[in-house]
């Protein structure tokens, strides 16, 4: 079972996410929150393996609390939920440890999808909250990240670099394998490598140093 915990400060929303999860067999709610600071203290009680985490909520916000979360011993996978695409704190959730972002309104099945990449240690994120996650970073000082997402990215084989590049596309661990013809259990052990040579906590990492690197 993948076990869930619901952060909003919305009792409909959390409601609703709780209807649509539900419906999937091997997935539990195991509790919400309403905010930052009580989901931190959920998550040393009920041990979630997935936190979906609404990013404006008043007291502790979700970057706050997800870059809590991300210093415990043992952290959750955590998605951010957001209402707006061009939601200006996107960028700040991802550099505080987010494996993924989904619309608030994004269909169900898309959401349950979502908690199974993410619990299997992928990265989900909606196409157009995407777009405005790498317009962000190619608007900011792009020369200089480029030059230093080049340096990192040095360091790894050449077939490292092209699993690197397919995770950069989006590619799940199923596509890379097909494309690169490779075993899924190979494709998790580059990721693996990849994520301790780059320094980087989970996929979405990856996909920003590889799109800074191409300028």
């Amino acid at each position: 079972m993948t076990r869930v915990l619901l952060v909003d400060d919305d009792a409909l929303v959390r409601a609703g996410l709780r209807m649509i999860l539900s419906s999937a067999e091997e997935i539990e709610i195991v509790g919400e929150a309403a905010d930052g600071g009580e989901a931190v203290a959920a998550v040393g009680a009920q041990r979630p393996d997935v936190v979906l985490m609404d990013i404006r909520m008043p007291g502790v916000d979700g970057i706050a609390a997800t870059s809590a979360l991300r210093r415990l011993p043992d952290p959750p996978h955590v998605i951010v939920l957001t209402t707006f695409q061009a939601d200006e704190h996107v960028l700040s959730a991802v550099r505080a440890g987010a494996d993924g972002f989904l619309l608030k309104d994004t269909p169900p099945t898309d959401i349950v999808q979502a908690v199974r990449l993410v619990a299997a240690g992928e990265a989900m994120l909606s196409p157009s909250v995407t777009r405005t996650l790498l317009a962000h970073v190619g608007n900011d000082e792009a020369a200089e990240r480029r030059r230093a997402a080049a340096d990192r990215l040095a360091v790894l084989s050449a077939r490292e670099r092209e699993v690197a590049e397919a995770v950069g596309s989006g590619a799940s661990n199923a596509e890379i394998a097909a494309s690169l013809f490779m075993s899924e259990a190979t494709v998790k052990a580059h990721v693996s490598r990849l994520l301790t040579k780059l320094g980087v906590t989970n996929r979405v990492h990856i996909a920003i140093l590889v799109h800074d690197a191409r300028g």
